[in-house]
């Protein structure tokens, strides 16, 4: 039987087209690519970046008993710049985008980073005042006598003012920005270095991790990933191009040279069957605590993998993403796709597990070892596209979508708005668990040119951000009847 698509929740529309603000800039496709993706501390606010530079904040509608999310602000965070040293173009593109703690939805501050800087935006709403009683054509004012025109509220919108800016403390490309949980610090990483700042002082950070060797020529692995624990402050985590993790406590000392935990699955292959490619595709290209800090979540080229935090000995699961890709690592080396940094993200305890694949594809994964590929068919230029509404887990522990119906139409673009799916009568359809390994696609009809890379997961709820191009959808796990007691609470929350 033909499989049939989960709908998707939430899709980012072109702001041009439904009424959003423009930003005097051409529509380019490159620049609408997003390139990062994040919820805010208790998932009410979502942040988008692209390839341009701009930043959009979405927020959600409580009213609303699926995650339903509303524009909220847009705005342009960086420019591109010149490195006169080194004589190369920095892009303006957005790596990262990380919420700092803050007073509310409506006033909240947020890190950005490109390559090179990162700035602190404090978003807030403001008063936006008119002119009234204006003196306009054909007026007839009282004995002939002109008024004077006077400033009138017009309502409040939302406004994104540049706190910080932290620059000139990366040599090389910055790849993880981390806000500390005591909502004073946050940690920067590049390929060789990280550094600690404070938010309030943007002129000195103090390096706590350098990989860099003294002759360039003994260097053997870089940073790939940093992240700080979400709830001890004082824990610090980088994984590295070996496939290792460390985690270190910074009150060890003032450089971090000793590792209290290190992750290490071993090689990937054995020595009768290890490749040119096993170091490559071993590479973590990211790696997260989950939201309650008591897992830690990997991905590397083939896989994802799900450590304890207490325990280094091997990890809890495994689960392969893309060994059906095994075969084609030579051509994918030669088109430079095995570099690809795909990110992951997991749920509040790891009970649900996302990452990004090839062919407008994402996998959701659960703690009981169900799977679900959702093909988000991103690059379709449908004038209707489907939007979702979630996925279900039925009583008999299949992960099923649920359809919904589509809005008339749909814009392309992502900064600005976003349409939202309802959710009608589920229409239950089991896919296959993940260990009876599903069917894939042949080879040759992967198509490697539509991946999705970015993914972020609610704190609290098992809700999911996918991005893939220049759109973003948002999926929501749901628990049906005869699941779990946590599940049933998910529900009650929702």
């Amino acid at each position: 039987m033909q499989s049939q698509r989960p709908r998707r929740a939430l899709e980012l529309r072109d702001p041009r087209r439904c009424g959003g603000a423009q930003l005097g800039v051409e529509a380019n496709a490159d620049a609408d690519a997003i390139t990062t993706v994040e919820f805010d501390g208790d998932g009410g606010l979502v942040a988008l970046g692209d390839r341009g530079g701009r930043v959009a904040i979405f927020e959600r509608d409580e009213s609303s008993r699926l995650p339903r999310y509303a524009p909220l602000c847009e705005f342009k965070s960086h420019d591109p710049e010149f490195d006169y040293l080194k004589s190369l173009e920095v892009e303006e593109k957005i790596n990262q985008i990380r919420f700092c703690r803050g007073l509310g939805r409506r006033s909240c501050r947020l890190l950005s980073a490109n390559d090179k800087t990162i700035k602190l935006w404090k978003v807030h709403e403001r008063r936006v005042d008119g002119v009234g009683d204006l003196n306009g054509p054909g007026f007839r004012g009282r004995g002939g006598r002109l008024r004077v025109p006077r400033v009138v509220p017009r309502g409040r919108a939302m406004a994104a003012t540049p706190a910080r800016c932290y620059a000139n403390a990366h040599a090389y490309h910055i790849n993880s920005v981390s806000v500390n949980s005591d909502g004073e610090h946050f940690a920067s990483a590049d390929d060789l270095r990280i550094n600690l700042w404070n938010l309030e002082v943007d002129d000195r950070a103090f390096n706590v991790v350098d990989l860099k060797p003294a002759n360039m020529e003994d260097l053997t692995e870089v940073i790939t990933s940093a992240a700080f624990h979400p709830v001890d402050c004082a824990v610090l985590l980088y994984a590295s191009s070996k496939g290792t993790m460390k985690l270190f406590d910074l009150r060890d000392g003032a450089r971090c040279d000793r590792h209290r935990v290190a992750f290490d699955d071993g090689p990937a292959d054995d020595a009768a069957t290890k490749s040119f490619f096993s170091e490559i595709v071993s590479s973590i290209s990211d790696a997260r605590f989950s939201p309650d800090g008591r897992f830690v979540v990997s991905r590397d080229f083939l896989s994802v993998k799900v450590w304890d935090c207490r325990s280094d000995r091997a990890p809890l699961k495994t689960i392969l993403v893309h060994e059906h890709l095994r075969p084609r690592l030579c051509d994918l080396y030669e088109s430079d796709c095995i570099f690809d940094k795909f990110e992951v993200a997991a749920g509040r305890d790891a009970d649900a597990v996302v990452t990004g694949s090839y062919g407008d594809a994402a996998h959701v994964f659960d703690g009981a070892g169900r799977s679900v590929e959702i093909d988000l068919d991103l690059a379709a230029a449908s004038a209707d596209p489907p939007l979702g509404a979630a996925l279900r887990a039925d009583a008999g522990g299949a992960l099923c979508p649920t359809s919904g119906p589509s809005p008339p139409s749909a814009w392309r673009r992502h900064l600005s708005g976003v349409s939202h799916g309802v959710a009608g009568d589920p229409n239950l359809m089991p896919l296959t668990p993940s260990h009876a390994k599903p069917p894939r696609p042949a080879h040759d009809a992967v198509d490697f040119r539509k991946r999705v890379l970015h993914v972020a997961s609610h704190p609290t709820e098992p809700t999911f951000l996918v991005a893939g191009l220049d759109r973003a959808y948002l999926f929501h796990l749901h628990q049906g009847p005869g699941s779990s007691a946590a599940s049933d609470d998910t529900a009650g929350n929702a």
